[in-house]
C-alpha cells in the first residue's frame, strides 16, 4: 500500500473518531452532521477502492457488480437508521436520490471526462450494460408509476399499497437475480489485469473492507441522529435532505471512482461501475429495503408523488437515449448533470 493511501486511510479513520466524539459529546448538531457526512463519504470511498482491488482479479463485469453491491453499504445503513428514527420521507428520498445522483450527476461527469480523454471527443463503451440497466429501470418505473397512480387516485388497490409493494419487491429481486446470473455468465471470459501494482494483498483488502463496512454502520447512525436537528436548523425539506444531501453522502461520492476510471481511459469499467450502481439501487437495494422495512412501524412503499414519478420516468428515458448506442458526447454528459441540478433545485423549493 502506498504511503499516500495509508495517509488517506488514517485521515478517514481520524475523521470517524471525531464524528463519534461529537456525537457522544453532545456537540452542535449541524457540526456533528457535517463531520459525520464527510466521514460517511470517506468510508464510501474506502469501500469503493478496496472493492476495486478485490475485484481486480476479475473482469469489468464482476468488478462492477461487486463494487456497486458493497458500495451501497453506507446507503443501506443510512436508510435503516432513518426508518428506525421514523424518518420515512428521508429514507424513501435517499433511495430515489441515489438513483438520480448516479444516473444523472455521476454518469454525466463520467461521460464528460471520458469524452474529453477520447481522441475524437466521443466516449465509447459496450452498450450491453446500459441497455440492461434501462430495462431494469423501466421495470422499477412501471411499479412506481402504477403504485403512485393508485395511491393518488385512491382506487381500491390503494388500500393495500404496503402488500402490493412487498409483492412487487420480491418480483423485482427475482428479475435482478436472473439478470446478474446471466450477465456474469455472459462475461465470464473477461479477465482482469490483476490488482494494481504495489497494491495491498487480497487479505489486507478484505480486512480493510470489513472494517469500513462496520464503521459505516456506526457513522450512519450518528449521521441520521443529527439529521433532523440539522434539517430544522437550516430550513430545508426532508425531501431535499434525502434526495440530495443523504444520497450524495451515502452513495454517490464513492462512485466518483467512475470519473477517475474514465480519466484513465477505462471506459467500459467506468460505465460498468456507475450503471451497475444505478441498477443495484433500483432493482436490488430499493426492493430489499422495502422488504426489510416491514419490520418497522412505518414501512417503505413504492408510492411517490406524481412529480417524482415523472422525474424517474424521464431519467430512464434520458440515460437510455444517451448511453443506449454505446457512444456518448461531452454535451450529453453535461445535459445529464444539468438535469440533476434542475431536479435538486426543484426539490429545494418543495
Amino acid at each position: 500500500m502506498t504511503p499516500r493511501r495509508r495517509l488517506l486511510l488514517g485521515g478517514i479513520a481520524a475523521l470517524c473518531l471525531v464524528a463519534g466524539g461529537l456525537h457522544y459529546g453532545g456537540a452542535d448538531e449541524i457540526v456533528a452532521f457535517v463531520v459525520a457526512g464527510f466521514a460517511l463519504a470517506g468510508l464510501a470511498w474506502v469501500i469503493s477502492f478496496t472493492t476495486e482491488e478485490v475485484g481486480g482479479h476479475f473482469g469489468p463485469a464482476v468488478t462492477g457488480v461487486l463494487q456497486s453491491t458493497l458500495g451501497n453499504l453506507p446507503e443501506f445503513f443510512v436508510v435503516i437508521f432513518a426508518l428506525s428514527a421514523g424518518e420515512v420521507v428521508v429514507a424513501q428520498f435517499s433511495i430515489i436520490g441515489s438513483i438520480f445522483a448516479n444516473a444523472l450527476l455521476v454518469l454525466g461527469f463520467v461521460i464528460v471526462v471520458g469524452a474529453a480523454k477520447s481522441e475524437d471527443g466521443v466516449m465509447r463503451f459496450n452498450p450491453r450494460l446500459p441497455n440492461d440497466t434501462a430495462t431494469l429501470l423501466l421495470l422499477s418505473a412501471f411499479i412506481i408509476g402504477l403504485v403512485g397512480i393508485s395511491a393518488n387516485t385512491h382506487d381500491r388497490a390503494s388500500d393495500d399499497i404496503v402488500t402490493i409493494s412487498a409483492i412487487a419487491a420480491v418480483a423485482v429481486l427475482i428479475v435482478y437475480g436472473v439478470w446478474v446470473w446471466g450477465y456474469l455468465r455472459s462475461t465470464r471470459d473477461e479477465v482482469g489485469g490483476g490488482p494494481p501494482e504495489g497494491g495491498p494483498s487480497l487479505r489486507t483488502s478484505i480486512t480493510i473492507l470489513a472494517i469500513a463496512g462496520l464503521g459505516s454502520a456506526f457513522v450512519s447512525e450518528w449521521f441520521v441522529d443529527a439529521l433532523r436537528p440539522t434539517i430544522d436548523a437550516i430550513g430545508v425539506s426532508a425531501q431535499f435532505a434525502g434526495l440530495v444531501v443523504v444520497a450524495i453522502a451515502g452513495n454517490a461520492v464513492e462512485h466518483a471512482v467512475g470519473v477517475v476510471l474514465a480519466y484513465k481511459g477505462q471506459a467500459d469499467l467506468a460505465i460498468s461501475v456507475v450503471k451497475n450502481s444505478v441498477a443495484q439501487v433500483a432493482a436490488f437495494l430499493a426492493p430489499a429495503l422495502v422488504l426489510v422495512s416491514l419490520l418497522f412501524p412505518d414501512p417503505l412503499t413504492f408510492d411517490l408523488a406524481p412529480v417524482y414519478i415523472a422525474a424517474f420516468l424521464l431519467t430512464v428515458i434520458a440515460i437510455w437515449q444517451v448511453t443506449g448506442d454505446g457512444e456518448a458526447w461531452a454535451f450529453e454528459g453535461a445535459a445529464l448533470i444539468a438535469t440533476y441540478v434542475i431536479l435538486a433545485v426543484f426539490t429545494l423549493y418543495e
